[in-house]
């Protein structure tokens, strides 16, 4: 397992950022926030001041408080957590541009980069009501899910299995019969498949659940097994893809986390295509608990990051 940091701890006194130095190959970087520990007014209108004006609408336009602080959070925490990769020059989270790639993919327009060639930084954003979090990566497409630990299934867990997942996906569900096991594993596969559609950059409508299946790499028969059975090598997860197996399904790394007891966090990132050979490569992650311009905390390594399965 490669979980590092440096120094564990900042704290600061005035609206700076700690400067991070860039990821390495098949590094990625995680942040997050908990909204609930956010709690000054004067430090959420901070935020608001480094939005741009689209931003701002779209986040007065949600109704109600605490759906309201969270688009404010989202975004906040990637202006700043992109604005603490300094290349070159201080960049200001205010001065950040974005745009959209044809699926709707936020990606980031620098502005700042020597001779024309933008820095090769990809991001992904992903919140729940209770934790916000962006992870980051360079030379490499990105993205990650987090969903709550316990989160309710309203429908029969099989049922809504087979509306949107794959024969083999909804076969390992039905064999599960412990229903809090099951909905665990509902849980974790739906997270794992949604950070892999957002690391395609083309979202739900253009690979949907259905037209391919996650599994254990190693496990016999592409099928799945539970985790406590499966010894280290074999928890890598590749994707078997019913429309494109090549193009889709070749060149994908994915971590599945537990973040601070509560929540499921997947990540999917693509192999680097400039180190040597294209030889995979294991994944290693830094994970940072923030709340940017009061608080950050490196928690790699702590109780507050576990690996359920994708690093070595």
């Amino acid at each position: 397992m490669k979980l590092h940091c440096f120094d564990r701890k900042f704290f600061h006194s005035s609206p700076s950022l700690t400067p991070i130095q860039l990821p390495s190959p098949m590094e990625t970087h995680l942040w997050y926030v908990i909204p609930r520990e956010v709690k000054s007014e004067s430090l959420l209108n901070k935020y608001l001041d480094i939005l741009s004006p689209c931003e701002k609408e779209n986040v007065f336009q949600m109704r109600g408080e605490e759906p309201r602080k969270n688009a404010l959070l989202a975004r906040a925490l990637v202006r700043t957590t992109i604005a603490r990769y300094q290349i070159n020059s201080q960049v200001s989270p205010r001065s950040l541009r974005f745009k959209k790639n044809i699926h709707g993919k936020p990606e980031l327009e620098w502005q700042f980069s020597d001779h024309g060639l933008s820095p090769p930084l990809h991001f992904n954003i992903s919140h729940t009501s209770s934790l916000v979090a962006c992870g980051v990566t360079m030379n490499s497409q990105i993205g990650i899910d987090v969903e709550e630990k316990h989160r309710t299934i309203k429908h029969n867990i099989l049922t809504f299995a087979r509306r949107y997942f794959s024969k083999d996906e909804v076969q390992y569900l039905a064999a599960i019969l412990d229903p809090e096991v099951q909905r665990q594993e509902f849980v974790k596969l739906w997270t794992l498949k949604e950070a892999y559609v957002k690391a395609l950059g083309r979202g739900f409508s253009g690979a949907p659940f259905k037209t391919f299946t996650i599994r254990y790499k190693g496990v016999a028969g592409g099928s799945f097994n539970p985790l406590e059975d499966l010894n280290p090598e074999a928890l890598q997860m590749v994707v078997d893809s019913f429309d494109d197996p090549i193009e889709l399904t070749s060149n994908w790394q994915f971590v599945l986390l537990e973040l601070v007891g509560s929540h499921y966090a997947a990540i999917c990132m693509e192999n680097n295509v400039d180190i040597e050979g294209k030889r995979t490569v294991p994944v290693k992650l830094t994970v940072w608990k923030t709340i940017p311009f009061l608080e950050d905390e490196c928690v790699s390594g702590t109780d507050a990051v576990k690996t359920v399965s994708g690093l070595k």
